[in-house]
């Protein structure tokens, strides 16, 4: 049976301002959580099957690896709008205000699909010099180049169905969240040995299967959103952008979108680092170190992901014990998750390269070395993530976004190139980046956030 709807006199599957918060977190966090796993596999499916290709595997996996940069700044744009406009309809159901909140979801409709259309036609035409610029080289840029010109052209799709998801969630539809990813990973996984080694379209085909897989989960999602159970509707007359609505998903979006953007500047940076000093086989590592990366944090923003509603909708209703207990009982589970998670990849790294490529001696000694470097303050990041979110869902995008910057901007990409001119292994140094910057942003974040809490619930909202 569905419990009464804490927005209005429909229902819903949760009580956001009234439900016990343990079981209410378990209840939105778990499929979220779910969603975010299978969403991994999603995202990585195709480096596992490219990565297998016989012969050609490690260099096409270099050429995948080149093209994260772009897809990571398409997931940004999705972030913009679907993170941004998310929290703030929340924000508005929490008031009482549905009007609002349904015009809040019309303009990032409009926004999304205004910003797919001109990423495509941008990476269309300057995606080939791009991958260059990120560090391909004559052997690597056939593969690269051939999955990308095939992505670009879904990219829609890929917003439409990450964006708007976000607002299915934040109702407390978690399981129809879930679904979202569920049903376009399976079909993903489905496609890709098909398009792959069925049709023998190697990277071209796991392209294929992956904008296809997203065009089925964008359909889900408008589906939904346009049907009888949601109280976020998608309805012509609120498919306009108006100031008043798209300045602040605007200013609530920049914090994930640039979380997003920054770790195509990363990776960027990484790349021509990595290049430089080990060639063609370090770039490769770091795509499977990547992929590793989002098996941690992926499903800790799931977990994010179930919190949020909860804290937005109570701190929209002024019930600051329910925003306090939900938030300690997330940076409580966060932490704990990231550091079992890590140390099964400090005990067992060689495992985990062997998931995505199996016939390179090289290129499994070197990633296996070079993880026990890249995830050596991963362990920290679980309090990070659960701070620096809790602030997006209280509505602080300011310090939020400062946050975001600390990270990537200020820590890490300047670390990836000022690491080896101190250390003589300049290989090593590069991979080290990481777990410096991982472990003082935990730091920073944590204590600012101790001391900002407190003070944020006590200001009006």
């Amino acid at each position: 049976m569905e419990e009464t709807m804490a927005f209005g006199k429909k229902k819903q599957s949760a009580d956001l301002g009234k439900d016990p918060i343990g079981k209410l977190l378990l209840k939105l966090a778990l499929p979220a959580i779910l969603a975010q796993l299978v969403n991994m596999l999603y995202n990585i499916v195709d480096r596992i099957y490219i990565g297998h290709i016989k012969d050609t595997g490690a260099v096409a996996l270099t050429g995948i690896g080149l093209c994260l940069p772009m897809i990571l700044l398409v997931m940004a744009f999705s972030a913009l709008a679907g993170m941004g406009g998310a929290p703030k309809a929340a924000i508005y159901m929490g008031k009482g205000d549905l009007e609002s909140a349904r015009k809040t979801l019309g303009s990032c409709v409009v926004m999304l699909t205004g910003i797919a259309v001109v990423l495509t036609i941008v990476f269309l035409v300057f995606g080939r010099q791009l991958l260059y610029l990120f560090g391909a080289s004559d052997i690597t840029i056939p593969y690269a180049w051939s999955y990308l010109r095939i992505y670009v052209c879904g990219s829609i799709f890929v917003m439409i169905s990450l964006g708007l998801n976000s607002f299915i969630i934040t109702q407390g539809f978690s399981l129809i969240g879930m679904g979202t990813i569920l049903i376009g990973a399976a079909s993903n996984i489905i496609l890709d040995p098909i398009f792959i080694f069925g049709f023998h379209m190697g990277v071209s085909g796991a392209a294929l299967a992956t904008i296809l897989s997203q065009a089925i989960s964008a359909v889900w999602v408008i589906r939904f959103l346009r049907g009888p159970r949601t109280q976020l509707r998608i309805e012509r007359k609120y498919l306009q952008l108006k100031r008043e609505y798209v300045l602040p998903v605007l200013a609530l979006g920049v914090s994930p979108f640039v979380m997003q953007s920054t770790e195509s500047l990363i990776n960027i940076s990484y790349n021509t680092s990595l290049y430089k000093y080990g060639g063609d086989i370090a770039v490769s590592s770091i795509t499977i170190l990547s992929s590793v990366m989002q098996m941690i944090f992926l499903p800790l923003s799931g977990l994010t992901q179930g919190a949020q509603p909860i804290i937005s909708y109570n701190y929209g209703a002024g019930n600051n014990v329910r925003v306090k207990k939900t938030f300690r009982l997330l940076f409580c589970s966060s932490l704990g998750f990231a550091t079992a998670a890590w140390a099964v990849v400090m005990g067992f790294p060689g495992v985990f390269v062997q998931i995505f490529n199996s016939s390179s001696k090289e290129l499994y000694e070197m990633a296996s070395w070079a993880m026990r470097i890249f995830l050596g303050g991963a362990f920290a990041m679980g309090g990070q993530i659960a701070c620096q979110q809790t602030f997006l869902a209280l509505g602080q995008a300011k310090v939020s976004l400062f946050f975001a910057c600390f990270r990537k901007l200020i820590l890490m990409i300047p670390l990836i190139f000022l690491l080896p001119v101190f250390f003589e292994d300049k290989l090593m140094a590069v991979f080290l980046a990481e777990a410096v910057s991982d472990l003082l942003a935990a730091a920073a974040t944590t204590i600012t956030f101790l001391f900002l809490f407190p003070r944020i619930l006590k200001k009006e909202r």
